[in-house]
């Protein structure tokens, strides 16, 4: 044994021990959940002087230089399901945020194009559960566990000045859950719709003394919109937030998801989702293709104030996620030995520390802020392979089951970063903001499986990024803020795009590179009696792009492709009236090129010669709408009747044509879809009851709601549910 092998596997053991005490102590949190109203809002969910912490400290989003939207609790929950981002993040500019109608892979996200070619799960966006790190440190995320029916808000940060947060050029998603509130609260809810899809949840809620605290648990399940593409997702989250002193707060967070054989319908080709687009791919149905995934983690922040003036603040993390998938790998394909099989076994822990001191202050009397602090991450993962089928040859009964070891490795990571961050009121209507991280991130792979023509595969290689970003606010009048900000930005390859070698043979992709990125933005911000109005121009250059190189059955093969430009605008706008009607509105326009030629391969590893296409530079970058657009006009009541407070809203979201793939061979199509709700709110002394309905794709459009990028088998598409409707009802009362 190597002494990487040793170093790797000790490490990986340690972590993994060290975190049973954890995971088995949040393994006891209850597997259902629970929504809860919140006070009301504008229509786009917060006013843009709302305080965020997504930019590292609390200040106002106004006096930010950078594009920022914060999503409110009540918009993540007024006539929503409480089951996906996807429900309402569309509203934000900037932000591509697909249902793709498979739990097996969970949702697609992109912020201005990064993340976009992210075959399962979320990168190239930072991710955040209550100051929580949910992102890997090498860069991959899940927002599975993110708790809708407790969160207080969302917030979501794009341009450069999410560069530092480190491992993410795209930008930043962070959810916060809600203060435990005085007294005592049970909030329990459900809901109904098509598909077979119901949710159930409870929440209680409330404050003893010092202690306050959050419970909410859930449970969710469908038969899906596709066939073969039922789920269910056991979901708990606790948050308890503990007054040690007048100077001292601790909050404590615990999070459980369970989703056990989410079945998978895989993409369809062209022919396919033309013929049936709910159906499944028939290599879904052949080899039973279907994921597993249990994930538990829990945290602790210490925020402590020494004066004024110095605060010093500490999180500190842990938990453990396990996979299991079943992909569509033909048998004839793991006949080599170098082949990793076609069923995938990844338990993956992970821990970390974020400390940090800040410094408030004035200078030639202006007042300053400073941060600085450090940060490590671990991610310990043991990899294992085996084929999806038994003897030989196989038959239709013995495909998608359990098959002999393929694969057997012990991988981690290791990221550590310095980061300081300033800020300095000039004049009085001048502000300028700067910071730097510096990043370096460790991959290493300890290979135990080592048999006849499948040699020993054990590397490392580490990655090093110094991310600068600067920006400036300038105060135009009370109400209307200009901003400039240019910054640079990283990502490393996750061990997902390092997993498989282009060749087609064992071993990890350690030939990757990092994918470094140049921003800049520039933005007005107004805001006026009842609204407001944002407006962001923004560019960002990227050498070394990490793009799909082949992805047959969901094993995806990654490689660099040179130069690409993202460059384009964004815009929202809200308004509120007297008289109980209200307006929101965003748009996004993007552009999004490979500036250099590359080669690529249109079949599956290895590539042949013959397989391999040149793309030129100028061609569009794939899964990226160049234009989008959401609408929502709303109506409250201004006043409550004898049966309670009616409440109305019809949504409107436009998407441009998403191109498949590097070769732009095909596209799915541009659509237009209308969403219509309807509730009513009572309040009865101490119990309040909230009831809504709602009526998705008015006009039953058919069309492809997300595409897999790359796909080597022609399976792009994934199709959107038709007309579909879901009901729900929630009740809150206040114990004491």
């Amino acid at each position: 044994m190597t002494a990487l092998h040793r170093d790797v596997d000790d490490r990986v053991a340690a972590a993994r021990a060290g975190r049973r005490g954890l995971v088995l102590a949040l393994a006891l949190l209850p597997p259902a959940a629970l929504a809860q109203p919140a006070a009301p809002v504008t229509a786009s969910g917060e006013p843009p002087s709302v305080v965020v912490t997504v930019t590292g400290v609390a200040q106002s989003g106004f006096d930010t230089p950078a594009a920022v939207d914060t999503v409110s609790g009540r918009t993540l929950r007024d006539g929503q399901r409480q089951v996906n981002l996807s429900e309402t993040l569309a509203r934000v500019p900037g932000l591509n945020i697909a249902d793709r109608q498979n739990y097996a892979q969970d949702l697609q996200i992109s912020s201005r194009g990064f993340g976009a070619r992210s075959t399962f799960g979320v990168r190239g966006i930072r991710l955040y559960a209550d100051g929580i790190p949910a992102s890997m440190p090498d860069g991959s995320g899940q927002v599975s566990h993110f708790a809708l029916s407790s969160a207080a808000r969302v917030e979501v940060l794009r341009g450069p000045f999410s560069a530092l947060h480190g491992n993410a050029a795209g930008g930043v998603i962070a959810i916060t859950s809600e203060d435990p509130p005085p007294g005592m609260r049970a909030t329990p809810s459900f809901s109904l719709g098509s598909f077979n899809t119901w949710r159930a949840g409870a929440q209680f809620a409330g404050t003893e003394g010092r202690i306050g605290y959050v419970l909410d648990a859930s449970r969710f399940a469908t038969d899906g919109a596709r066939e073969r593409s039922a789920a269910t997702r056991e979901l708990g989250n606790a948050r308890l937030k503990i007054r040690l002193g007048e100077a001292t707060t601790l909050t404590v967070t615990g999070n459980r998801v369970d989703m056990p054989a989410s079945q998978d319908p895989l993409g369809l080709t062209r022919a396919e989702f033309n013929a049936n687009p709910d159906q499944a791919s028939p290599a879904a149905i052949a080899f039973n293709t279907r994921k597993s995934t249990r994930q538990v983690q829990g945290g602790a922040v210490l925020e402590h104030a020494f004066s004024a003036a110095h605060q010093l603040r500490v999180a500190v993390y842990g938990g453990d996620r396990a996979i299991n998938q079943y992909q569509a790998i033909p048998t004839a394909a793991q006949a080599a030995a170098t082949h990793p099989g076609g069923v995938i076994d990844l338990d993956r822990a992970f821990h970390g520390i974020d400390a940090r001191w800040i410094h408030r202050g004035f200078a030639a009397d202006g007042a300053y802020l400073l941060t600085a602090g450090a940060a490590r991450e671990v991610q310990d993962e043991l990899r294992r392979g085996f084929r999806n089928f038994i003897g030989a040859p196989a038959t239709p009964s013995s495909v998608g089951v359990l098959g002999a070891l393929r694969r057997d490795e012990a991988n981690r990571v290791v990221s550590t970063s310095l980061f300081a961050q300033a800020e300095w009121q000039v004049l009085p209507a001048l502000k300028v903001s700067a910071g730097v991280r510096h990043s370096r991130v460790a991959f290493a792979s300890a290979d135990r499986f080592i048999a006849a023509g499948n040699p020993d595969d054990s590397g490392a290689v580490t990655y090093r990024a110094t991310t600068p970003a600067a920006g400036v606010v300038w105060s135009i009048t009370g109400a209307i803020n200009a901003y400039a900000t240019v910054g640079r930005g990283f990502e490393t390859p996750t061990f997902n795009e390092l997993a498989y070698s282009p060749a087609g043979g064992s071993g990890l992709n350690f030939a990757l590179k990092a994918a470094t990125s140049r921003h800049a933005e520039a933005g007005l911000k107004a805001r006026f009696d009842g609204g407001f109005a944002n407006l962001a121009l923004f560019r960002a250059d990227t050498a070394d792009e990490i793009v799909t190189a082949s992805n047959t059955g969901g094993r995806a093969v990654f490689q660099n492709a040179g130069h690409t430009a993202r460059k384009g605008l964004e815009a929202a706008a809200a308004w509120r009236g007297a008289s109980g009607w209200s307006a929101y509105g965003a748009y996004t326009l993007i552009e999004a090129k490979y500036v250099d030629a590359f080669r690529t391969c249109a079949a599956a590893p290895p590539c042949a010669p013959a397989a391999a296409v040149t793309i030129p530079g100028g061609t569009d970058m794939p899964g990226i709408p160049r234009r989008s657009l959401y609408a929502e006009l709303a109506w409250r009541a201004p006043r409550a009747f004898a049966a309670g407070t009616p409440h109305a809203a019809l949504e409107v979201r436009t998407v441009s044509q998403v191109r498949v793939d590097d070769r732009n061979s095909d596209a799915a199509a541009a659509y237009t879809v209308a969403g219509l709700r309807v509730g009513i709110d009572k309040r009865m002394g101490d119990v309040g009851l909230s009831g809504f309905a709602r009526i998705d794709n008015l006009a039953n459009a058919r069309y492809a709601g997300s595409v897999i990028v790359g796909e080597s088998n022609g399976r792009y598409f994934e199709a959107a549910p038709g007309r579909h409707w879901t009901v729900g009802a929630t009740l809150a009362w206040r114990i004491k």
